[in-house]
């Protein structure tokens, strides 16, 4: 709580925490991709063996397992490992102490500081920070949070973060960690710049005062971080994201499959977005890629692969396989820097906007909530594309 080392305690505890999710998930990761590749080849000699037709084998496979077997493997061990760390942090009592040091931050840009709350759970999970807004008591600022809950990077974009920071920026561990911080302090930055012109147009009112106990530090419970971690947490957004992606990915499996003058529709998709894409630094891919992302953020890094490689089905997306693709594709630091930005601040994905519409009982509020990140992620795009 120190005037001149709270924030430099918080930044690093921070920095350690993406560390520790970085350089601790990739094997699982590995291990998870393995352990789905046999499970797909054995479904596959079911299927055979019951003599599907190759087109119902392909909508389950291709489309429904593949697509949900991706998702599972690339966040399910980056959550298994952030979540924990993070319920430790609010066992241990820090989280009211970040919301304290927060505080008139948030009050001078309308809100309070329970915001800082239910922006770290942001981190987890948007959905699960929007439905943390109900521990604010004043519904303006309880909708305020609400609205701004999305310019957090939540887990499922992490990982594909991450690897665009390694390919393209350093592979180095800490050093990417580093650069990931950088990338979620502006992520905060602009989550108080957008709560003040909210606050000061949309939502206007003056921020009521916030009574706060700041708990004693007290000694983890570990088995109870654990069980609330992974299984309430960790395992409740793995199962939401996988009723999400196994349907998602029979369309995709559809649109890749249904071809219009020689070119499949995700290909066509990705042409007609182009003109738009180069004036934001990226490509007509990148934007079909993020606006088919849109059930699941995990899928993203998995279809740009698979429109920039002309495949069917979804694409192997680690390692310098990927780094290959996109450079053969014209990807520079440039690019990958407005993905990363874009990825930071663009629509939340399906389940948080369903969960905005709950909370608020109003797709105005949820329109709001789409319209605030993507302008704010295409303004810095354009900007970048200027600059650069």
């Amino acid at each position: 709580l120190g005037r001149r080392t709270g924030r430099i305690t918080m930044v690093l505890l921070l920095l350690g925490v993406f560390w520790l999710t970085i350089s601790g998930a990739n094997v699982p990761s590995l291990w998870l991709e393995r352990l789905f590749a046999w499970g797909g080849r054995w479904l596959r000699l079911g299927a055979e063996a019951m003599a599907l037709p190759p087109w119902l084998t392909g909508l389950l496979l291709d489309g429904a397992y593949d697509t949900a077997a991706r998702v599972v493997a690339v966040m399910l061990p980056p959550m298994a490992i952030f979540f924990p760390l993070f319920t430790l942090l609010e066992d241990f009592g820090y989280l009211p102490r970040a919301a304290f040091l927060l505080d008139h931050r948030f009050e001078a840009c309308g809100g309070c500081g329970k915001q800082a709350l239910t922006m770290a759970m942001g981190f987890g999970c948007n959905a699960a920070g929007v439905i943390g807004c109900r521990i604010i008591t004043s519904p303006r600022e309880r909708l305020l949070a609400i609205l701004t809950n999305a310019l957090v990077p939540c887990n499922g974009r992490f990982p594909a973060m991450i690897v665009l920071i390694a390919l393209f920026f350093s592979a180095d561990s800490l050093a990417g960690a580093v650069i990931l911080t950088g990338f979620v302090v502006l992520s905060v930055g602009m989550t108080f710049l957008a709560a003040a012109v909210l606050s000061r147009s949309v939502l206007p009112g003056k921020p009521s005062p916030m009574v706060l106990e700041i708990p004693p530090f007290r000694r983890p419970r570990v088995g109870q971080i654990l069980l609330r971690s992974l299984l309430d947490r960790t395992a409740a957004v793995t199962g939401r994201a996988v009723t999400v992606a196994a349907p998602a990915g029979m369309v995709l499996w559809l649109l890749g499959h249904g071809t219009l003058g020689g070119q499949s529709l995700l290909q066509h998709l990705a042409a007609v977005l182009d003109p738009l894409g180069l004036v934001l630094g990226m490509s007509g891919a990148i934007l079909a890629a993020f606006l088919l992302s849109f059930p699941a953020n995990e899928l993203l890094l998995p279809l740009l692969a698979t429109i920039l490689s002309g495949s069917a089905v979804l694409t192997e997306t680690e390692g310098a396989a990927l780094g290959t693709l996109l450079t053969a594709h014209g990807w520079t630091r440039q690019t990958a820097l407005c993905t990363i930005l874009f990825l930071l601040f663009h629509w939340p994905c399906a389940t948080t906007c369903l969960t905005i519409r709950r909370e608020t009982g109003s797709w105005r509020w949820t329109l709001l909530a789409m319209t605030v990140p993507t302008a704010l992620g295409g303004i810095l795009c354009f900007a970048v594309g200027l600059l650069l």
